[in-house]
């Protein structure tokens, strides 16, 4: 049986962490950014089917190339990010299926259903970027996640082939608190009479 996580691992990676627009020019290793990947793959998928794809812009001439795409009020903070990363999805990732789940062949439950291979290519690449912003928590990073961007934009310029869309992006540092804005409630109460521990039959 597992053991609970500290209260002080639990507040890193929920409680007390925050969304970051500032970061301090403390720079990300390259050994960071691989122990960050070798964690967050770890994350469990609908058939173990891994469609997130992921580029890491480092250079200031790297976050250039996405600055047409970002909407004014995430430009400024993304040039200035130590990193950005592109969470994307990949349109035909049931190709890599047979080494990646080996129950049965699931190919065709895609292959001949666009509507069921897009919809999973977006639920499971979401989840793959929700994994990267817990791991990147556990070591000590901060994270921005950010949908304000033109994606075609995105894809044009990193992904011309068309096989990968851009799903969102997610700025990591090290946060500096004094670019964060006033804490919000607690999300049980912002919403009058919302209960999320109730299960209805």
């Amino acid at each position: 049986m597992n053991a609970p996580l500290s209260l002080a691992a639990q507040e890193q990676i929920f409680q007390a962490a925050r969304t970051f627009n500032r970061y301090t020019e403390q720079s990300i290793s390259d050994a960071t950014l691989h122990e960050l990947y070798e964690l967050m793959k770890w994350g469990p998928t609908a058939m173990n089917s891994q469609p997130g794809r992921f580029i890491f812009l480092r250079s200031a001439e790297a976050r250039q190339r996405l600055a047409p795409a970002l909407s004014p009020g995430n430009l400024e903070k993304t040039l200035a990010a130590p990193v950005t990363v592109i969470v994307a999805q990949d349109t035909q990732f049931y190709e890599h299926l047979p080494t990646q789940f080996s129950a049965y062949d699931a190919r065709p439950v895609f292959e001949n259903n666009a509507d069921a291979a897009r919809a999973t290519a977006m639920r499971n690449s979401s989840l793959q970027g929700a994994y990267l912003i817990v791991a990147a928590r556990m070591l000590g990073l901060d994270a921005g996640p950010m949908s304000g961007f033109d994606a075609a934009k995105v894809d044009a310029e990193f992904f011309p082939d068309g096989r990968c869309r851009a799903n969102f992006l997610v700025n990591l540092g090290y946060g500096d608190p004094a670019g964060n804005y006033p804490r919000g409630p607690p999300p049980g109460l912002r919403h009058r009479g919302a209960n999320p521990l109730i299960a209805r039959p």
